[in-house]
């Protein structure tokens, strides 16, 4: 397999309040660092990464939308033809929580229905400063049957962890059949690697066929 060829693109979004932390996350993610001096996004910002996952290599092309109610309208946009969300609060500030309701109510309404939803808690390397407790959260999550762990941009616990969890339901549902890869709008499209396959496997059918008939 060539280094950049990949099985699935997944279109994954992070949403919540303003200073939540959702650029820190993406960069830790993403450079494996701390992002130093971060400022409020500005509309949309987004990167990649492939990841392996069992035995496939999947392209994680990650959004990170703005949290101030100015870019709402415009963060809106993103939500369809997304494959998952997660949404994230800041555990130090119970307003961010509070929060959580608006951007659960925007993805529900405005995604698709097969969209992996997970809930974030960031900064939990300030546990000693919480606002929100872990079992609230918890509870808010399986209440509206969403997964939930809590994260910290500054040393990159569970990071990784939050992004692969994500990917991991997808795929799953993608295994299931209630994600269908072909139709406009699931958030994930097939990569070169499928790609290569499914034609592989059509043309040896096809073979097949003709020796049949011969």
């Amino acid at each position: 397999m060539l280094a950049d060829a990949y099985d699935f693109l997944l279109k994954l979004l992070l949403v919540g309040d303003s200073g939540t932390g959702k650029s820190c996350l993406l960069h830790h993610f993403l450079e494996n660092q701390f992002k130093k001096d971060s400022v409020n996004t500005i509309g949309m910002e987004f990167g990649t990464r492939i990841v392996h996952i069992a035995d496939k290599s999947i392209k994680l092309q990650i959004w990170d939308t703005a949290g101030q109610e100015r870019f709402r309208s415009l963060t809106r946009s993103y939500f369809r033809g997304a494959a998952g969300a997660l949404i994230v609060y800041d555990i130090c500030n119970r307003e961010t929580f509070l929060g959580v309701h608006s951007w659960l109510s925007d993805v529900r309404s405005l995604a698709n229905p097969e969209l992996v939803i997970i809930l974030v808690g960031n900064k939990s390397d300030l546990a000693e400063e919480r606002e929100v407790s872990y079992l609230e959260a918890s509870r808010f999550a399986q209440e509206h049957e969403m997964m939930f762990l809590e994260a910290s941009a500054l040393t990159g616990d569970a990071v990784e962890e939050m992004f692969f969890k994500c990917a991991r339901s997808i795929l799953s549902k993608i295994e299931i059949g209630h994600i269908d890869p072909e139709r406009s709008g699931s958030g994930v499209q097939f990569g070169d690697s499928s790609l290569r396959r499914m034609t592989q496997r059509t043309r040896i059918r096809k073979k097949e066929r003709s020796c049949c008939f011969s």
